[in-house]
């Protein structure tokens, strides 16, 4: 063959090889642009595509005033992409400009107020990632955003503040590192603080850099809602102070206060001693840190006979006047069962008003054994015990109050003067409340409503009361308990001029192992003005030392019952106390 046709045939053989690969190009490029494009797109997207988080802010916490007690702030950790680090031109007053890395360093270093030393080796090297400062503020990311460097970038997180520190943080609760809600209200009511986080979806350049227009918002953010509680902050701050001095002066374990309306069971302070900074949780014990007031069941002692009162006359069982025997010793008809009172006397004839006064656990007996045991164990449930408060506290102790036909026969007497019974604060001065409102228990208040971003206000669940005693009985007994104050040996240091006052002294000894031990728990529980009750002021001091009386909460019980009735502008009493006897002899102020 020539060498022309072999050049034509070679020719051929490569036009056509040369078709077959155009027409193999043009069926990978129909299979890229047309049957395969929006997958490749999407593929492409995913590259480039980057997603973030919107944090969502967690909501407030305010008091009744509508004082801020709890809420969340955005930081930033202020971060560098050392391998994309360089120079970046700027067009300021049209002009086109060049800032050099070190004059960058230097801004930074300015505004972060850092040395310029520490910030510039954090900038060299081939990494995507250095931090140069954490946890700054708005204003600071403010001004680093502005200087609009494509290198420099920021991780935004959450952070809770209580910005008055351990004002009611025994009660408000306390988030963990990771805003997760650990204790207090912040747990109970995390499904009205907590937010929805949202999402964002934007593209980055080759260069690692974030392309502004490809911003699109997947889910938008919903902030959380505000609670509202009925805690008065500067009420709060007061009876805190008070508690903190008590337990400084009494060497106690503990030490707690409770004021509480009595027309309408809100509770406007809850103090506490220890009390927790929310905002520094670890800084004190473990068992500190949650709320005692609601948490927190021992005997209470004498305060309960302010109860037994009312049921006595309630029940019809004795009036103002009638007396029962109160000896300091009392030998009972069963094996092993007496009775003793606090201090050696000579057998008294006490009314009610005297049993009170004298705290006589003999001859509160005397008067209480006459009802029966189902009828008393029925009147302890209206009083709300042996079930949580309608509050439901994060962790709320329901207290004991055994099943009635479970008492044996020292239980039956010991229920009266508050032994063989166990109850928390919150349910004390729920009791008491009652007894200050006419005899209908109301269903006590921590929180007011949640109003959620959007404006909704939820309330909380609807409030409901219980007559638990007559309206004369009520009355009666406010009035047997001001004889305590007006004549008793320690109730009368409670006493605030201008007001009529009613209250019980109570000191409950301590169990240790199967018996009591010489440690104690003392309380005084008051109502005030006697002649129209506003406020109902609990305290309770828990293993003072050296104290076995409730000596001591008188003095903080007054302090704080005389800054409620300063607060509220309560005007002093204008009527006069009636004349009750304390014993046969129809005497008010000693028996013979």
């Amino acid at each position: 063959m020539s060498s022309p046709a072999k050049l034509i045939r070679r020719l051929g053989v490569f036009v056509a090889l040369l078709a077959l690969i155009v027409v193999m190009l043009g069926l990978r490029l129909v299979d890229f642009q047309v049957v395969r494009a929006a997958e490749i797109q999407q593929e492409s997207m995913k590259a480039r595509s980057v997603l973030n988080t919107l944090t969502a802010l967690r909501g407030q916490i305010v008091d009744s005033q509508d004082q801020v007690l709890a809420r969340t702030v955005f930081r930033y950790d202020v971060n560098v992409a050392p391998k994309n680090v360089g120079p970046v031109f700027k067009t300021v007053d049209g002009v086109k400009i060049e800032l050099s890395v070190e004059q960058i360093t230097r801004e930074l270093a300015a505004i972060l107020g850092l040395p310029f030393e520490e910030i510039a080796p954090k900038l060299i090297g081939d990494s995507e990632y250095a931090n140069i400062a954490k946890k700054v503020n708005a204003d600071i990311y403010n001004q680093i955003r502005d200087l609009g460097i494509p290198w420099v970038y920021t991780d935004t997180f959450s952070d809770r503040l209580y910005p008055d520190g351990a004002v009611a943080g025994n009660v408000i609760g306390f988030v963990g590192a990771d805003g997760t809600p650990l204790a207090g209200l912040e747990l109970q009511y995390n499904p009205c603080l907590a937010g929805v986080d949202g999402q964002e979806a934007f593209e980055r350049s080759p260069d690692g850099v974030r392309i502004p227009s490809s911003t699109i918002t997947t889910q938008p953010t919903e902030d959380g809602g505000t609670l509202k509680l009925t805690i008065d902050s500067n009420l709060q701050f007061f009876a805190q102070q008070v508690m903190a001095d008590t337990v400084n002066d009494t060497g106690a374990k503990w030490a707690s206060a409770i004021v509480m309306e009595a027309k309408t069971g809100r509770v406007l302070a809850a103090a506490e001693a220890p009390s927790v900074d929310p905002n520094d949780p670890a800084g004190v014990e473990a068992a500190d840190r949650g709320s005692r007031i609601f948490q927190t069941a021992f005997e209470p002692g004498s305060i309960m006979k302010s109860l037994t009162a009312a049921m006595v006359v309630d029940t019809g069982t004795a009036d103002e006047f009638d007396t029962r025997p109160a000896p300091d010793y009392m030998k009972l008809d069963f094996a092993g069962g007496s009775i003793k009172d606090s201090f050696d006397h000579e057998e008294y004839k006490l009314t009610l008003a005297g049993v009170l006064r004298y705290s006589s656990n003999t001859g509160i007996s005397n008067f209480g054994i006459d009802i029966p045991s189902e009828t008393r164990y029925k009147y302890l449930e209206k009083f709300g015990f042996g079930t949580e408060s309608e509050i439901h506290f994060e962790g709320e102790s329901s207290g004991i109050l055994h099943p009635y036909k479970t008492w044996d026969k020292m239980t039956n007497y010991a229920t009266m003067f508050g032994q063989g019974i166990s109850v928390t604060t919150i349910q004390m001065a729920s009791a008491y409340q009652a007894i200050a409102n006419g005899g209908v228990r109301l269903d006590p208040v921590l929180v007011d409503s949640c109003t959620k971003s959007d404006g909704t206000v939820v309330q909380v669940a609807p409030q409901s009361s219980t007559r638990v005693v007559k309206e004369s009985t009520a009355d009666l007994t406010l009035e047997l308990m001001e004889k305590v104050v007006e004549f008793g040996g320690v109730g009368k240091t409670a006493q605030i001029p201008g007001y009529r006052v009613g209250g019980k002294t109570g000191t409950a000894q301590l169990q240790e192992g199967t018996g009591y031990g010489s440690q104690y728990a003392i309380s005084f529980y008051g109502i005030a003005p006697i002649e129209d009750p506003e406020f109902i002021v609990g305290v309770s001091i828990y293993k003072p030392i050296g104290a076995s009386n409730s000596a001591g909460t008188t003095a903080p019980f007054k302090a704080i019952m005389q800054q409620v009735l300063k607060t509220y502008r309560v005007p002093p009493s204008t009527t006069k106390s009636r004349n009750i006897p304390s014993n046969k002899f129809g005497l008010a102020d000693a028996p013979n």
